[in-house]
């Protein structure tokens, strides 16, 4: 059975390690072949939106419009319903691929068979 692993980016410019690890460990995993959920919450649902992840700078960190590049072509992307609301953040504003979906889904995903689940 293939496992899949979900990562739940809790931060953004809020807390740029905490961000950074989220989208590089879930980068890491989709380049390896492991079938990877990313989702964008909180103040990590702002790099969905075209040019913010280009924008966001840590030293010695991959750059996040690289990583999440990855994560579009390898893997999912999704922002929170609530956390895009909340930031009147719609469907028309982020990156192709990316998708807005709530908790029910992040549930489904979290708990399907074989599924790992991590949360920065």
């Amino acid at each position: 059975m293939a496992r899949t692993l979900v990562v739940k980016a809790t931060a953004g410019t809020d807390a740029p390690e905490r961000c950074a690890q989220a989208l590089t460990v879930a980068a890491t995993a989709a380049a390896a072949g492991i079938d990877v959920s990313l989702w964008l919450t909180g103040e990590s649902s702002w790099l969905a939106v075209p040019g913010r992840a280009q924008e966001f700078e840590l030293p010695h960190s991959a750059p996040l419009a690289e990583l999440l590049h990855v994560l579009l072509t390898e893997g999912r992307v999704t922002v929170c319903t609530q956390c895009a609301a909340r930031r009147e953040i719609t469907e028309a504003d982020v990156l192709p691929g990316v998708r807005i979906a709530g908790a029910a889904v992040f549930v489904e995903e979290s708990m399907a068979d074989g599924a790992q689940a991590l949360v920065y």
